[in-house]
């Protein structure tokens, strides 16, 4: 492997306390819009995104829906102890694990956990029809995480159904301030389906039905995937060397149709968000792991963090079409896997030519992939939108980022 060497210090940026957005827009798409095309950067507004999408884009969106992830228990000595919700371990199944009427176990952040060193937490919610008893144990502590069993005893009552009442929305902890009810609503994306996410994927935050309209009415064909998001997108680089970071891990879902669809789609792709960027370019590589490893490999549908700068260049229709090959090898109409890819300049984009993403945070590996998706123009980029008033963040502003290549 040879990734040419990369320092964090050189994607770092001023970014003023007052130009996070603490809230979003009471209209999600009169957002501002920066317009990066043909080496030139401009701006609009949101609402009028359909005009910049290049002719003939396929678009994808990510359709993970946020779960109130945050769950506050409180011991009988009055300590308060907060339990952020990562990822299933028992089902492992995202969807199997929210719909069971049993106990589950999931991979957890315990915030306060000197004061929670042994024994049960209990917390009662109440609903319509009478009140769930919750009970949290504390199975394993682990260095930077640890294993969390949940109980209750109303087995008609699933997993999801009460953490709906009992949880609180994520919201990104550089908001510094607490969730309210609105975050329900607004840290939602309108086409959300799928439970999973603990951090919403901001770049479809500023769809409405109107842009919806706009897009059938220009006969801009789209379609869906799922990459549950994970608290890791916040993970700040704290190695100086890019190469010593390790990626964060994350779960996504693909079907047949959506192979389908880019098998037959000739135009260019514009993908919703950085969470699309990473599951089709995984995409890609989980097909080029098909073709270089035997079907049963353990880690075939798991994408490793420089699998992207590893293998050789492989034909886009090839690594798709074996991929799907495998999928019907499997009897399987979708597939779940996972990513830790790392994009950072010098990698070679096989799905994505046009991207719509907000603006991220300094040092960081999303602040990576967005010099990598434009040649390294991001610093004049992000002088542009600091120079003319854009909000930055989960709740700010939007861009879309069209490099010279694609027509």
């Amino acid at each position: 492997m040879f990734i040419k060497p990369i320092n964090i210090s050189s994607f770092d940026y001023n970014l003023p306390w007052e130009r996070i957005a603490k809230y979003p827009l009471p209209e999600r798409d009169l957002s501002k819009l920066l317009v990066l095309r043909s080496g030139k950067i401009s701006h609009d507004v949101f609402r009028n995104m359909v005009t910049f999408i290049p002719s003939g884009s396929l678009m994808v969106f990510n359709n993970s829906r946020v779960i109130p992830a945050r769950l506050i228990f409180e011991k009988e000595t009055g300590a308060r102890i907060e339990i952020f919700l990562l990822e299933p371990l028992h089902p492992s199944d995202y969807q199997q694990n929210f719909s069971n009427t049993s106990p589950v176990l999931w991979k957890c952040i315990v915030g306060n956990l000197k004061k929670w060193k042994k024994g049960e937490l209990n917390k009662s919610i109440e609903k319509q029809n009478g009140s769930i008893h919750i009970v949290a144990k504390l199975m394993e502590d682990h260095r930077d995480h640890q294993i969390i069993r949940f109980s209750w005893k109303e087995k008609e009552t699933s997993f999801i159904e009460w953490i709906e009442q009992a949880g609180m929305t994520p919201i990104p902890p550089y908001l510094q301030r607490n969730a309210e009810e609105s975050d329900r609503e607004t840290y939602q994306t309108i086409y959300s389906r799928v439970d999973g996410s603990v951090a919403a994927p901001t770049a479809g935050l500023h769809f409405t039905p109107a842009v919806f309209a706009d897009l059938e009415k220009a006969t801009i064909p789209y379609s869906q995937l799922t990459l549950h998001v994970g608290a890791g997108t916040f993970q700040p680089v704290k190695e100086d060397d890019i190469l010593k970071h390790p990626m964060h891990k994350e779960h996504f879902t693909i079907s047949r149709d959506i192979l389908e669809q880019l098998l037959n789609h000739q135009g260019p792709v514009t993908s919703v968000g950085t969470t699309t960027v990473r599951s089709l370019e995984s995409m890609y590589w989980l097909g080029v792991k098909c073709l270089h490893e035997k079907s049963g490999d353990g880690d075939v549908f798991h994408v490793r963090q420089w699998d992207g700068m590893e293998f050789s260049d492989t034909p886009l229709r090839e690594a798709l079409s074996c991929l799907l090959g495998r999928m019907n090898e499997m009897g399987t109409s979708s597939l779940v896997a996972s990513t830790s890819l790392m994009i950072v300049p010098g990698y070679k984009f096989r799905l994505t030519d046009c991207l719509i993403t907000n603006f991220h945070q300094p040092r960081s590996t999303l602040l990576l992939l967005i010099a990598a998706f434009t040649g390294n123009k991001w610093k004049d980029i992000y002088e542009y939108a600091l120079a003319n008033d854009f909000r930055f963040l989960s709740y700010g502003d939007s861009s879309i980022l069209i490099p010279e290549k694609t027509h």
